[in-house]
């Protein structure tokens, strides 16, 4: 198969890997009236892609395909135990442990890697959602770029579909707000790629809160 192909085969939103029953703070955000139209909802996701994502997961998914094309195990381990680390409430844990884990199941299906890299995953103990992507991703032989293009456009649908059912949007909406991350996430992904170990951080104040809340919110609809 392609690289593209299996590009877009990892960052389709029919990947069975749970992620469309997360929002990563949007619906707690809803409920204390930060998110609450399309121009709010623009703008909270594209500071989460710009502070979050690409100085975060997104940097250590770039780190984590270099360890894995290398077979760095001792980097390997070091970036899922960051990743264990630094999930700022119980949720968004959670969410990482899980999507790691039935990604895991989806690989051990496929031919995407092979049965010692499986096993080297399943060693981490927990090995989360970043580190199992960037393994899916490695053995798709893209490029970097590429990779971690799809890495972030995967998180950007499934976060806009999760504003669309949570603030509520129309379809339209969602589509001019994907439209806008899209065009912010090659920037992104390139200061992704160029962010070493020492300046990778996971510091998100306002987003740890509200995903602390959403643990004891009232109503919900998604898992974070």
């Amino acid at each position: 198969m392609s690289a593209l192909l299996q590009l877009l085969w990892l960052a389709s939103p029919a990947l069975p890997i749970g992620g469309f029953s997360y929002s990563e703070g949007i619906e707690s955000a809803v409920a204390h009236g930060w998110v609450h139209d399309e121009v709010s909802t623009a703008h909270w996701l594209s500071q989460q892609l710009r502070l979050s994502q690409a100085r975060g997961d997104l940097s250590l998914a770039a780190q984590a395909l270099r360890a894995w094309r290398e077979d760095d195990r001792a980097t390997l381990r070091r970036l899922n135990d960051w990743l264990l680390k630094t999930r700022e409430s119980a949720e968004l844990r959670l969410q990482s442990e899980q999507m790691g884990r039935s990604l895991l199941d989806w690989l051990r299906n496929h031919d995407t890697a092979t049965p010692a890299q499986i096993a080297q995953c399943q060693a981490l103990g927990q090995p989360c959602y970043p580190l199992v992507m960037a393994l899916a991703l490695a053995a798709s032989e893209a490029a970097p770029e590429d990779a971690l293009l799809a890495y972030a456009f995967a998180w950007a649908e499934a976060m806009v579909g999760a504003a669309i059912k949570s603030v509520p949007l129309g379809q339209s909406a969602g589509q001019r707000i994907l439209a806008r991350l899209a065009a912010e996430i090659p920037a992104a992904v390139a200061e992704a790629i160029t962010t070493d170990e020492s300046r990778r951080q996971a510091f998100s104040p306002m987003l740890a809160i509200l995903s602390a809340r959403h643990e004891t919110q009232y109503s919900r609809l998604f898992r974070s």
